[in-house]
């Protein structure tokens, strides 16, 4: 009997698949090592930061001491980032008021952003006031607002933070790389705080715990609107 001849397209074929099951295997092969590398950056990064925070820290207290042997007391240095909560519906508002809301975000009542304070963002503020309160988030408000109600813009699409490759994908041009990397960038307001904030995709918040008080009426006459500067980090807590 003849040897049985196989056709070529069939070889051509099985070569064809050899090939792409090599590539494959390379793609893996240099995923898995890639993924390695970033883990091990990930975690002397988060490293660094905790210490970074830990000093500064240290250095409040010292300076606070300091201040208080002397007989005066510690200024601390102006905030640079701000968090702004909405806290009243569309009812009989202004619309240029409305327009400033949708520059800030905040389409819904109790969604919350992040701003970079500076003149521009106080003046709309100042607009805006009576339908929002605003104040100065610590590390432990930035840290628990990303990680339990963080979602990432991608392609113009909400995207839950499940993974580091999802800030990588959108951020790592601007070495963003992990939701450590993105917590310091928002609360040290760094040189890419616009894109990391564009990035994250407003707070929806639940309605607070206990209520609010009188949402009418500004936070020093008792009431929720406002700026109530680091008492904003307790409405964090009732509302996350």
């Amino acid at each position: 009997m003849g040897e049985v001849v196989v056709p070529e397209s069939l070889l051509k074929k099985q070569k064809r698949e050899e090939e792409w099951a090599l590539a494959k295997k390379e793609e893996l092969q240099a995923e898995k090592k890639k993924n390695v590398e970033n883990r091990k950056l990930i975690f002397k990064r988060a490293l660094i930061y905790a210490k970074e925070y830990e000093q500064q820290e240290r250095e409040l207290i010292s300076l606070k001491r300091e201040a208080k042997l002397k007989g005066g007391f510690h200024v601390e240095p102006e905030a640079k980032l701000l968090f702004i909560i909405r806290i009243r519906g569309i009812n009989r508002m202004h619309p240029r008021t409305r327009k400033i809301l949708q520059l800030l975000r905040l389409r819904q009542i109790f969604n919350g952003v992040f701003l970079k304070v500076n003149k521009a963002t106080l003046n709309m503020l100042h607009r805006v006031e009576p339908y929002v309160t605003y104040g100065y988030p610590n590390l432990k408000s930035v840290r628990e607002l990303i990680y339990k109600r963080g979602y990432g813009k991608v392609n113009k699409q909400r995207i839950a933070l499940t993974d580091n490759s999802i800030i990588e994908q959108t951020l790592g041009k601007h070495d963003i790389k992990c939701i450590e990397d993105l917590i310091h960038e928002i609360m040290t307001v760094g040189p890419h705080f616009k894109e990391a904030n564009n990035f994250l995709w407003p707070f929806k918040l639940k309605a607070p715990l206990g209520g609010l008080k009188k949402k009418r009426n500004h936070y020093v006459e008792g009431g929720d609107a406002g700026n109530r500067e680091g008492y904003i980090n307790e409405l964090i807590r009732r509302m996350n």
